[in-house]
């Protein structure tokens, strides 16, 4: 063999024995950090011991935490609050009320929109449905989108009227988690506290 082949059959070789040996102390010390557990605390406490520059540093971080005292954070509420956009056409007006009265929580809240191709009578009624009701008069949290959209559902008036929705949503309503588009046709099945 020529001595450049050997030189490529060793260092081809050679790779493999600092890989192993990584290996091996990769495992030896993970496995090292899982059975110290408790023990890296008192073995800190030695090893200052030994350097007192290291115990000073320790002792005024612990009296300084020590002297501000946090109050715990407010518990977070565990349901996600809700932000829908009920949306319909004409003809519609019982379909989307029905919905909006089964999906209806006071936690969350409620956009409604009938579009332009829905007569005027219907969009008024919504709104006087909307504002005589004694629930969602008292929480105020549905609202009912004055003017009406152009909306072709499979076009872009459909995002514009989601995106319209959500400006009002994040305008009059800033602590939703989560928005949903609904049409009037998409009745539940469960309520929210019945699906939670």
């Amino acid at each position: 063999m020529k001595l450049k082949e050997i030189k490529h059959l060793l260092f081809k070789k050679l790779w493999r024995f600092p890989l192993a040996i990584a290996s091996i102390t990769s495992v030896f010390l993970f496995a090292a950090c899982f059975s110290l557990g408790t023990d890296i605390v008192s073995s800190s406490y030695n090893f200052n011991s030994f350097f007192p520059i290291f115990n000073t540093q320790i002792v005024s971080n612990q009296t300084a935490e020590e002297n501000t005292r946090f109050p715990p954070p407010p518990p977070r509420p565990t349901l996600p609050r809700f932000a829908y956009l009920v949306s319909g056409s004409k003809g519609e007006l019982n379909k989307l009320w029905r919905t909006t009265r089964a999906l209806y929580h006071p936690w969350n809240y409620y956009v409604l929109h009938l579009d332009l191709e829905s007569p005027l009578a219907e969009r008024m009624e919504l709104a006087s449905r909307v504002e005589n009701d004694p629930v969602f008069a008292a929480v105020g949290n549905v609202y009912v989108i004055p003017k009406a959209n152009m909306v072709t559902y499979s076009g872009p008036t459909m995002v514009s009227n989601t995106l319209h929705a959500c400006a009002i949503l994040l305008k009059r309503f800033k602590d939703w988690d989560w928005f949903i588009y609904l049409s009037a046709s998409d009745y539940p099945i469960v309520t929210q506290d019945g699906s939670l």
